[in-house]
């Protein structure tokens, strides 16, 4: 079956990982996604480490099946260029710094302009209106002012999310808005101006939290690796040293596990623990009494129970545990990458579609499709080699 988005191309002056996160998703759906980067080292992306086979595990991840062509846009030809890869373009999509799409002629006012029938996505850090839209903001900085550090962590000690959050939650919602906005077009035949900001994108993330405080007097605690506001919910150690995570999420559960795992009944009457507001305030107490019963059962028998007890339950895995993975295996998850530095495993996307294979095109090497592109735009051997000795591309 043709992939959902052949036929769609799409433009991107992009870097890091929201941008290209939105791009690569929209690539995985047949899209055409060229990424325009500086001729000076490209997306900065490509240096944040070498350990996947010499390439960057950020920049793979986030980069397969998109064609490179370097372009230095600030000059006159390198612009023009730019111009006319958008005309030919469906999606314009940009996480050009504060100011910058407007110093080089991409902004959305202007290119809507001139291409009604484009969509123009811009993802920046705080939004580009209101009295922080020129400031930078990188992920860890909005995991910050959205409050998620301040929830994240243990009593004693605040934590960053071990991923980022915030520009993978902006280049959901961008991704997400750019197909609305496909759909749009499709149906009116209208192009549309999309954009996200990392700052509100993570700040919708944060919905939860928002109403218990605001309406409950106090923020929820930092509790590890249990649930701030739910309990039992969280990690346990059996007898043999492994760390069992279980999840009670209402009374049916509760009675079962005291009644399985407990072996005893009457804890779930207990008014300490008999309602799910009783059992956070007597989280610690609660606790001693769950990690009792696990310092006498080795790992198996605890899941077993568990799994009687129709509890939701896991390990905690290391990440070479998850790539390995049986569910992974089972259901055929892993697919090959091609990339400069060799071939890659990738995951598959996690949205099945019957009938569609994801495209997995290799991972570009810097510049890779320059010459290519620009042939296809007009541009002679001659034209091509004066691009060059100008460093314009």
């Amino acid at each position: 079956m043709t992939p959902p988005l052949a036929g769609i191309t799409v433009v991107t002056l992009e870097q890091a990982v929201a941008a290209p996160y939105a791009t690569r998703q929209l690539a995985d759906l047949g899209a055409r996604v060229i990424k325009v980067e500086r001729p000076d080292g490209g997306d900065f992306a490509r240096h944040y480490d070498q350990t996947a086979l010499g390439q960057s595990s950020y920049f793979v991840w986030l980069n397969r099946s998109k064609e490179s062509i370097t372009l230095d846009v600030k000059q006159p030809e390198g612009a023009a260029i730019l111009d006319d890869l958008v005309a030919r373009a469906d999606v314009v999509v940009h996480n050009l710094g504060p100011g910058v799409a407007d110093r080089l002629g991409v902004s959305a006012a202007r290119l809507r302009a001139k291409h009604p029938r484009l969509v123009h996505c811009t993802i920046s850090g705080y939004g580009t209106t209101g009295p922080w839209a020129s400031r930078k903001a990188y992920d860890l900085l909005v995991q910050c002012e959205t409050g998620l550090v301040s929830l994240t962590g243990t009593a004693d000690d605040m934590a960053k999310a071990g991923i980022s959050v915030a520009d993978i939650a902006a280049g959901m919602y961008a991704y997400s808005g750019i197909l609305a906005a496909l759909f749009r077009r499709a149906t009116t035949g209208e192009g549309s101006t999309v954009e996200i900001s990392l700052f509100e994108a993570l700040g919708e993330w944060m919905g939860q939290p928002v109403y218990y405080t605001r309406y409950g007097g106090s923020a929820p605690k930092r509790v590890g690796a249990q649930h701030a506001t739910i309990a039992p919910y969280g990690p346990y150690t059996t007898k043999d040293g492994d760390v069992v995570v279980l999840a009670v999420q209402n009374q049916r559960e509760w009675v079962a596990l005291c009644r399985i795992l407990l072996e005893d009944p009457n804890i779930a009457e207990d008014p300490k623990f008999a309602t799910g507001s009783a059992r956070v305030a007597n989280r610690d107490e609660l606790n001693a009494i769950i990690q009792r019963k696990f310092d006498t059962l080795d790992t198996e028998t605890a899941l077993h129970r568990l799994d009687e007890a129709r509890v939701a339950n896991g390990r905690v895995n290391s990440m070479q545990d998850f790539i390995e993975h049986p569910v992974l295996a089972a259901r055929d998850r892993w697919r090959t990458v091609p990339s400069p530095g060799g071939e890659l495993a990738a995951l598959k996307p996690p949205a099945d579609i019957a009938g569609v294979e994801p495209v997995f095109g290799p991972v570009p090497a810097l510049g890779e499709h320059t010459e290519a592109i620009l042939r296809e735009l007009g541009r002679t051997d001659d034209d091509i080699a004066a691009l060059r000795a100008a460093n314009t591309v």
